[in-house]
This record gives C-alpha cells, sequence and structure tokens, in this order.
C-alpha cells in the first residue's frame, strides 16, 4: 500500500509504544514482515530545546527498513519547526500523536487531549504538513470519552489540512486500554475520509487482523499489544491473509522463544549498556514467556537479574523446562 509517496511492502504496521518500540524491537517485527513500525513517541519540545535523551529516541537502524516518527505536542510553530530539522531523519513519515492517554501527557493538552480542540488540530496538521517534506500522519482514538465521540470529525479535519493518512485506535481516552475497542468507528473514519484509514485496538491474532480488516473496511492494521513478546504475529498475520499460514507453526517453539529472547536482550545491551538493557528487557520476558511452563518461577526471578548473564542462565533453565 501507499501512503502518500511512500510506497510499504504490506499493510500490516507495529504501533508506536512508549518505552517499546525501541530500535530493537522494531528490527525482530521487521524481521517478522511488519510492513510499517513506529518510533515511540516522541516529545517535540525535546527535540526542539536540543535534550539529548529525546533526541535518541529519533534514532533509527539501517536495517529497520519503513519507519514512521511520531511525534507530540500542542504548540503548532514548535511541531513546525521541529518537523523541519527531521526532514533530514532517516523516517519515511513524520506521524503526529493524537491519541495517547496518560495523564503526565494529557495534563499539557497533548496526545488524546488534542481532540477536545479541533482548531488547534487544523492548525497544528497544517504547519507540519507545511513543514514536512515526507508524508504526514495523525493517529487518532474513537473520541474523548463516549460523550464526545468526534473521531470522524477530527479525521475530516486532518485529511482537509495535509494529512496523508490517519489511524484510529477505537476505545476514547476514558477508556485507556479496558473494555473493548470500536470498530465501527474506524469504519465511519474510513467512509469520511479519502486518504488511508489504519485500524488499531484489539488484533491479538491473525483472524483478528483479517476480521479488522474486513469489519472495518480499513486499509492497515496497527497492532499494539499484540505484538508484547509476539514479534512472529506480523509473519503469521501475513500468512493468514495469504491463505497460507499453515506453513507456518503458530506455535513457536520453546527454543526459537528463547533465541529470541537472548538476542533481544543482546540487542537492548548493545544499544544502551548491560544495566539498562537488562533493566528494559525484564517485561519483554514476561511477554515473551507468558504460558511456558515454571515461566512464573523464573519471571521472579529474571525481575532480581541484573546482568545479562543472569539473565541467559534463567532462560537456559526455562528451556529446560519446557523440553
Amino acid at each position: 500500500m501507499k501512503i502518500g509517496n511512500v510506497t510499504l511492502d504490506n499493510n500490516i504496521f507495529l504501533a508506536p509504544m512508549a518505552g517499546i518500540t525501541d530500535i530493537p524491537f522494531r528490527l525482530l517485527c521487521r524481521e517478522q514482515g511488519c510492513g510499517l513500525t513506529y518510533t515511540e513517541m516522541v516529545s517535540a519540545k525535546g527535540i526542539y530545546y536540543n535534550d539529548e535523551k529525546t533526541k535518541r529516541l529519533t534514532a533509527i537502524d539501517s536495517d529497520e527498513g519503513k519507519v514512521a516518527l511520531q511525534i507530540f505536542g500542542s504548540d503548532p510553530g514548535i511541531m513546525a519547526k521541529v518537523t523541519e530539522r527531521l526532514n533530514d531523519s532517516d523516517a519515511c513519515i513524520i506521524d503526529i500523536n493524537m491519541g495517547c492517554p496518560t495523564p503526565k501527557i494529557t495534563k499539557n493538552g497533548d496526545g488524546s487531549a488534542l481532540m477536545l480542540d479541533k482548531d488547534l488540530v487544523g492548525k497544528i496538521v497544517r504547519e507540519v504538513s507545511k513543514a514536512s517534506i515526507k508524508p504526514v500522519t495523525v493517529k487518532i482514538r474513537k473520541g474523548w470519552d463516549e460523550d464526545r465521540v468526534n473521531a470522524v470529525e477530527i479525521a475530516k479535519i486532518a485529511e482537509a489540512n495535509g494529512a496523508a493518512a490517519i489511524a484510529v485506535h477505537g476505545r476514547t481516552r476514558e477508556q485507556f486500554y479496558s473494555g473493548k475497542a470500536d470498530w465501527s468507528i474506524i469504519r465511519q473514519v474510513k467512509e469520511s475520509v479519502s486518504i488511508p484509514v489504519i485500524g488499531n485496538g484489539d488484533v491479538f491474532s491473525p483472524e483478528d487482523a483479517k476480521r479488522m480488516l474486513n469489519e472495518a473496511n480499513c486499509d492497515a492494521v496497527m497492532i499494539g499489544r499484540g505484538a508484547q513478546g509476539n514479534p512472529w504475529i506480523f509473519r503469521r498475520i501475513i500468512k493468514h491473509l495469504e491463505g497460507t499460514e499453515e506453513a507456518l507453526d503458530s506455535n513457536i517453539s520453546p527454543e526459537t522463544k528463547v533465541d529470541i529472547m537472548k538476542r533481544h536482550m543482546q540487542m537492548l545491551v548493545e544499544l544502551k549498556g548491560e544495566q539498562c538493557g537488562v533493566r528494559e528487557m525484564r517485561k519483554h520476558i514476561a511477554w515473551y514467556i507468558k504460558g511456558m511452563r515454571n515461566s512464573t518461577h523464573i519471571k521472579e526471578k529474571v525481575f532480581k537479574a541484573v546482568t545479562q548473564e543472569e539473565v541467559c542462565d534463567l532462560l537456559n533453565e526455562l528451556l529446560e523446562f519446557n523440553m
């Protein structure tokens, strides 16, 4: 599929997730066939004021393929100036976050709080689109709450001001990640705009992805929590949509899981150092090993481990239990 002038391998995308979609995880998902990955959300003000930690979040590896760089903020001028700087980035798309529900983001008027100010939405999308040489996309939610469901209106405003595509999470900000995602709102957005629409919310299996494409009639599927500890989901969805899922075992072997966990950790350690890499790997391991025998016992030990060698020994112990 295409977004603006960017041609993608397929329409199965990895959602931006803070603290998760860093370079190592994006690389693993890309290897499994993901058509477009997203960076963690990056503060426009952080880039504007040259914060080193923020700048590191914009880094993209040469082996990653197509990556969208997601920025958040609520000042149209700063967003535009930062976008000009990002024209030199290796990202192929600039995405504007209008969907993050966390209080530390929304209390500043950023993330999903932007959906409460349609005039500001128009200004931000317009200024960022004017400043960017890359396609600009927007990620939104169903609305702020059930009394303020305005995804269709916001999508129209985004399109009118230059957005090349829009991603819709089928939950309100009030829901966060609870309850059920409303795929009908994704369909309504699709029916109201001519740009590509990306559906997001409650895709945890190949069957879910196919259902969303059919029920919401969206152009692409974006996977968030369904990819945590499960980068194989992209390959499985692609095979399922091709009608050849039987060629790929849906039950990933314990050996394969342990190998990928060790590799994931090695990449994190190389990128961020052993202390930080091991600490960040803990949550990924908890997702990877869910459902494996003796996983609770191993997880408790992993969350106390401080060295890469300790974690590798625990993963070997886990493997012995699951052979």
